[in-house]
């Protein structure tokens, strides 16, 4: 059966788990929605993996758009280890994007710590990218990034007094609202039953974390380079990486866009999806 007569997956749920190797380090990801053109890459969060991806948010831009997530190095299914630094996690999307994939032009969705290798893809390609959507993310250098860890932590702990899942306290606030997000989040999540990806390991999640505070504490990136359109949204309460960081990326990169939701936490986009992903979808569209 040639590409061209393969059905067209419009549900991540549906979406069965691949590999290429590229670069020496075999890295797995998934695609869905109609082939051509230029692609929408997923670039996620911190201790995610092919599972960690909201549905509702997936399936709105695969309704017309080619959309790609993949397992960072030495993350679930991809081979490896986990870079030390958000600039070589960036180099390694790179190779699997251009190497791997063979693409010359892309679009990104990112998410958190996603955002962050998203911006230093793009400081350092900029001809590589068309559209960029930064979700609950920061710049480098941005105040109060490196305090993740200790906030990280203290949410863990949380979660395993309360037999929750950690994203429900990282993700979203504790009043009544944010705890029923916080649930239908976690339950859709579990949509995905084709190829579930094993959960990244202690030591690769602390290796991230590190880059993420390292990251919080360099010198920042010139922004100004960004030339793409660009979408910025987040909740107007994250703890992970400051709401106000999300109005320093806007202000930083000429022409963007910027939507922060009420009441809500770094998983904003997530707790508003039937808002977001018609808003993420239009700003997408090929």
């Amino acid at each position: 059966m040639s590409t061209a007569d393969e059905p067209v997956i419009t549900s991540y749920a549906n979406a069965p788990a691949k590999t290429l190797i590229a670069g020496g380090t075999t890295f797995a990801y998934s695609e869905l929605g109609p082939k051509g053109g230029i692609p929408v890459v997923f670039f996620v969060h911190l201790a995610a993996t092919l599972d960690n991806w909201d549905p509702r948010i997936v399936d709105a831009i695969a309704k017309t758009r080619h959309v790609i997530t993949f397992d960072q190095r030495g993350v679930g299914a991809s081979s490896g280890t986990v870079p030390d630094t958000i600039e070589q996690a960036a180099d390694d999307a790179y190779t699997f994007i251009t190497k791997g994939l063979g693409y010359d032009k892309i679009d990104i969705f990112s998410f958190s710590m996603g955002g962050m290798i998203a911006q230093d893809l793009v400081v350092k390609h900029p001809d590589l990218v068309r559209k960029l959507v930064l979700t609950g993310t920061g710049p480098r250098g941005g105040k109060d990034i490196d305090k993740v860890v200790g906030v990280t932590y203290w949410d863990i702990f949380r979660s395993v007094i309360t037999r929750s899942d950690p994203k429900e306290f990282l993700f979203f606030n504790r009043d009544r609202v944010g705890k029923k997000a916080g649930k239908a989040f976690v339950e859709r999540l579990q949509e995905r039953t084709v190829d579930r990806d094993k959960p990244i390991s202690i030591a690769a999640f602390r290796t991230q974390l590190k880059a993420i505070q390292r990251y919080g504490r360099s010198a920042p990136s010139d922004l100004s380079v960004i030339a793409q359109p660009t979408l910025i949204a987040n909740g107007d309460n994250d703890r992970m990486v400051p709401s106000i960081l999300s109005t320093d990326l806007h202000q930083r990169i000429k022409g963007s866009e910027l939507i922060i939701y009420p009441n809500s936490g770094h998983g904003g986009v997530f707790q508003y999806w039937e808002e977001f992903a018609p808003v993420a979808a239009k700003f997408l569209a090929p």
